[in-house]
């Protein structure tokens, strides 16, 4: 049997020490502040990164540099026979698919997976080519599962400010000011390999009440509604008592479900700021259910 090892970044949510307890290869994602280079969870730290996006820093995210990728890819090799890598979603970066391209150079040895998602339910895609190794699965059986599962996911956002949205161009400055006078609160969906507004509504309470709504209808949508047949989980740049607030409305709703929380990675944060709360609905693999 071959030896395989996982990687992934740093949107997974996975920092390079949980990473390591989890036996991963974590690249950590690079950003550019007020024209100064950094890499997330190695000399920035979500408090920091925070601090400067409230103080006005100009914050630039940008993909991995092909020749990181691929050193890490080499290291990883020298110890294993192939290399399963899962990005960020290729709707949401050009990193992807370069990897994807450069994957070609290694002769069947690295497995580039695009199974359209980031944040939790990435790290859901991770822990499951863990799992599926595990069973003995190839890493080409694991890329057609992951990959064939891609669109089983749905994570929606609710923005609390609207000024890193405005700023990113996504919105315009008068719908950015009108929507702040009227407390209005933006959600925001991530499915396949789309990001699309999904809803506006007044305040957080609806905006809550809303996303709780889209995570019945996405299981409708699955056919799914036990958790053996699917994962509910939370994400947030919100501080930590109001994550853990979050957490056990969500809780109300379905509780049933182990929830686990997560923050969302700084290159969703860059584009949403501070203060935000997530849910994510990711379906499990059949593969994988009798291992629940």
């Amino acid at each position: 049997m071959k030896k395989i090892a996982i990687m992934t970044d740093t949107n997974s949510g996975i920092t390079e020490e949980k990473g390591r307890q989890m036996g991963v290869s974590v690249l950590a994602m690079p950003f550019t502040i007020n024209e100064k280079h950094y890499k997330e969870g190695i000399n920035l730290s979500r408090e920091a990164f925070f601090k400067e996006q409230e103080e006005g820093a100009e914050i630039y995210t940008s993909m991995p540099a092909l020749g990181e990728v691929k050193q890490r890819w080499d290291q990883l090799l020298a110890s294993y026979d192939e290399v399963i890598y899962i990005p960020m979603s290729s709707g949401l970066s050009s990193s992807c698919e370069s990897a994807m391209s450069m994957a070609q150079e290694y002769d069947g040895k690295v497995y580039v997976i695009d199974n359209q998602r980031i944040s939790v339910p990435q790290k859901s895609s991770v822990e499951d080519a863990i799992a599926l190794v595990r069973m003995g699965k190839t890493s080409e059986e694991v890329k057609q599962i992951l990959e064939r599962d891609r669109l089983n996911s749905d994570i929606y956002i609710s923005v609390e400010d609207l000024k890193y949205l405005k700023k990113g161009g996504r919105i315009t400055p008068a719908v950015a000011t009108i929507g702040t006078i009227l407390n209005i609160r933006p959600i925001l969906q991530i499915h396949g390999e789309k990001l699309d507004a999904y809803a506006k509504v007044r305040g957080s309470k609806k905006a809550k009440q809303c996303i709780i709504n889209a995570l019945k209808d996405s299981m409708k949508r699955m056919e799914v509604y036990t958790p053996e047949e699917v994962r509910v989980q939370a994400a947030y740049t919100c501080n930590e008592e109001e994550a853990a607030r979050w957490v056990d409305e969500l809780k109300e709703t379905f509780p049933q479900f182990h929830i686990e929380a997560a923050p969302l990675p700084l290159s969703v944060a860059c584009h949403i700021g501070a203060g935000a709360v997530a849910a994510a609905i990711t379906k499990r693999l059949p593969e994988l259910k009798h291992t629940m």
